[in-house]
């Protein structure tokens, strides 16, 4: 059995400050800079006026005027999923992410652990309530300067469905209005199935083209897309076609869980140094820090996550995958700095995680090949000697971050000293 975990309007419930901020209210995800200028998730009150998803905002506000704006945040939405996927894992599950607000995992395995498949979809419910919102809050607020990233305990409402596969699991999560889950088996899915919207197939990138032709031909369930013939499906929409009446018929893909992940993460405080070239010392200053953690064990790193909380509210996020994998500071630096260009607004503090380790290599293949590769190998040894002998933090430099600042504490910082 599968069971879906769906967190309604997750985004647009972590960038307004918590669930309570929607009630009565019409707002919705302003559009990213620099791009069509089209909505993200919408509240419920701004739904009642006609406004959906990825509409464009100058029909939003004609059909709503009292619309209200509200800027992303993809920071704290990555860091409020990231916590509630670890929930779910750490009750033993195996769970496949399908997008912010959105998780699948199979009771199959969890039975040995929990029982039953009931006291495993307990378990999983337990795990994604507000208890763990709570816990998940406090880990945020250390890492943001005491504001909380997802919105506070007690926000966090998890709608919850099972079935025989993934799209029953989905239908049925979708069609909960309370905490009480909603259970599915065998022929009784197929048919409370049949009588769903097909709305349901957005869900589903595979399938998400066709709702408009689909509404257009007079298709209203998926009882009666699956009553058109897989045939003539295939015949007018290609494998879309196909894989919709799949769907309908009550049969999916088998479930893709991820892979466990290690993360190590720095930030630090921009503070004067919001934009400009203080901002890429900062950036240095992370990328020093980054490479010096013992848990990085010598790797290189193949792919990492930029973010920014933005003074105006917000965040930015960025993901850079480096053409071969890197573990030289100078080359990550220039890698990154490019990025810092597109920042929408000045910011207010900087983040660097690993997203993807590459394999262990040597850091200084470039100054082994030079005439004074012995030096630096006699350097870095230094450096580890004194490490061992009084600690990590024994070898350190200082960068100038923002010599005009008038805090004294921010005009130089020291960071790690590469060994």
């Amino acid at each position: 059995m599968v069971v879906c975990v769906h967190l309604p309007r997750f985004e647009l419930v972590r960038a307004a400050g918590g669930a309570r901020a929607l009630v009565g209210r019409a707002l919705a995800i302003a559009p990213p800079s620099g791009s069509e200028q089209r909505l993200g998730e919408v509240s419920g009150a701004a739904e009642a006026h006609g406004v959906r998803r990825g509409m464009a905002l100058g029909e939003a506000l004609a059909r709503c005027p009292d619309l209200a704006l509200v800027p992303a945040d993809p920071v704290g939405v990555e860091e409020s999923w990231e916590s509630m996927l670890r929930s779910l894992e750490a009750i033993g599950a195996a769970v496949e992410p399908a997008r912010p607000g959105l998780a699948y995992l199979e009771t199959g395995p969890l039975r040995s652990l929990h029982g039953t498949d009931v006291a495993v979809i307990a378990a999983v419910q337990h795990a994604a309530g507000p208890s763990a919102d709570a816990a998940g809050a406090t880990a945020a607020a250390g890492r943001s300067a005491g504001r909380s990233l997802i919105g506070g305990a007690g926000d966090r409402h998890a709608r919850m469905g099972a079935g025989p596969t993934r799209f029953c699991s989905l239908a049925a999560a979708l069609a909960v209005r309370s905490r009480r889950p909603l259970v599915l088996d065998g022929s009784e899915a197929l048919r409370w199935l049949s009588g769903r919207p097909i709305e349901l197939l957005g869900y589903r990138a595979e399938t998400e083209q066709l709702l408009q032709p689909l509404t257009r031909l007079g298709v209203r369930t998926l009882g009666e897309l699956a009553r058109l013939g897989r045939a003539a499906l295939a015949d007018r929409f290609g494998a879309a076609g196909v894989f919709a009446h799949r769907l309908a018929c009550g049969e999916d893909t088998p479930l893709r869980a991820r892979l466990a992940q290690e993360c190590m993460q720095e930030t630090m405080s921009v503070g004067d140094a919001s934009s400009g070239p203080a901002i890429e010392r900062v950036l240095g200053v992370l990328v020093d820090r980054l490479l010096a953690r013992g848990d990085r064990r010598g790797r290189t790193l193949r792919a990492v996550t930029l973010s920014a909380r933005l003074l105006a509210g917000g965040g930015w996020r960025e993901r850079v995958v480096f053409r071969q994998p890197l573990a030289d500071r100078d080359r990550i630096s220039l890698a990154l700095s490019l990025r810092l260009l597109l920042l929408p607004a000045p910011a207010a503090s900087l983040g660097l995680a690993v997203e993807r380790f590459g394999p262990p290599a040597g850091e200084q293949r470039a100054l082994l090949e030079e005439s004074h590769a012995a030096r630096a190998a006699r350097l870095r040894e230094a450096v580890v000697q004194v490490r061992t002998v009084a600690g990590e933090d024994a070898a350190m430099r200082a960068v100038c971050v923002d010599p005009d600042s008038r805090v004294p504490e921010r005009r130089v910082v020291l960071t790690p000293l590469p060994g």
